[in-house]
């Protein structure tokens, strides 16, 4: 019994010290110049996403745009992401849409080089989101705004969250298209200062951004995006919620319009080592038990 007390006293001890240690560093962060957090974060941002995740996640994404919604279930594999519709403007797919979204999975596994270009695409997503996460300390100037705290699909439970204004840095020049964008926008980030993430991130173009002196294109003034992310099981953090706004022109005479919001949410744990076609063997098991489901509860009533 008292090898017992003395173990819970010690564990109770360790998770005090823990606990103490991150509240400390969690000042430490904080206390921070607005510029040197947001620089220090972005680093971490950029490590976390480039290093071998402890664990993957089954998720589910709903996407509102112009034209209705789509409900995707993805999962995270490792190699690339897997997802199959299972939803139109919240009406399940018939039994002959699934099968031709199974088909259309099916696919990357009968044909590697298909599933080899849909890697490719991701990787260069992945790459320009690190070009413009990397020019964030340098392309804008940082405030301090006060605190807000975490909340569902935003930060981790019970971090606070370091709010900070941003406005474009006048010294900054973009170094390639990429980041132009940047200098005709605004808005402010929520920093995670335990974990150092980027719980959110909105902005706003005050003013028209050309690309190639117009010759390339332009977006409208009013544009918009906003990007959360939350701790979803294990210290591993996910997006929650894309949002994007936009107009302009490419090649001076192409509209360009984008409109979509998107929630992603029920994030649960898979296998870390999870291979491609034992993803889409997950999505094909949990499309088949929702669809029982459906015709269950359509039965009940």
């Amino acid at each position: 019994m008292r090898f017992a007390t003395c173990r819970t006293a010690a564990g109770f001890l360790f998770l005090f010290a823990s606990a103490a240690l991150s509240l400390a560093q969690a000042q430490s962060n904080a206390d921070l110049p607005a510029a040197e957090l947001v620089r220090k974060t972005v680093q971490n941002e950029i490590r976390s996403s480039r290093g071998i995740p402890l664990s993957r996640f089954m998720f589910q994404s709903r996407k509102q745009g112009d034209q209705g919604s789509q409900t995707k279930l993805y999962v995270e594999t490792s190699q690339g992401m897997a997802g199959v519709v299972i939803a139109n403007n919240d009406k399940p797919l018939s039994a002959e849409q699934r099968q031709a979204e199974n088909a259309r999975v099916q696919r990357f596994i009968d044909e590697p080089s298909e599933l080899e270009k849909k890697r490719k695409r991701e990787k260069e997503d992945a790459d320009r989101t690190f070009q413009i996460m990397a020019a964030l300390p340098d392309a804008f100037l940082f405030e301090k705004d006060g605190t807000q705290p975490a909340s569902t699909g935003l930060g981790r439970p019970g971090d606070p969250l370091i709010r900070l204004k941003f406005r474009p840095n006048p010294h900054y020049t973009p170094p390639s298209h990429t980041e132009q964008v940047l200098v005709g926008m605004q808005g402010h980030l929520l920093i995670d200062p335990v974990d150092l993430r980027i719980a959110e991130i909105d902005g706003t173009l005050f003013r028209e951004v050309s690309f190639g002196w117009g010759i390339l294109g332009h977006l409208d003034k009013g544009g918009h995006f906003l990007v959360n992310q939350a701790e979803v099981g294990s210290g591993e953090w996910e997006i929650t919620r894309m949002s994007l706004g936009f107009t302009g022109k490419i090649m001076m005479f192409k509209s360009l319009h984008i409109q979509s919001d998107e929630v992603l949410s029920s994030f649960r744990p898979v296998p870390a080592n999870l291979t491609f076609a034992q993803g889409v063997s997950v999505l094909k098991k949990q499309q088949s038990e929702l669809a029982e489901n459906q015709v269950t509860e359509g039965g009940a009533r």
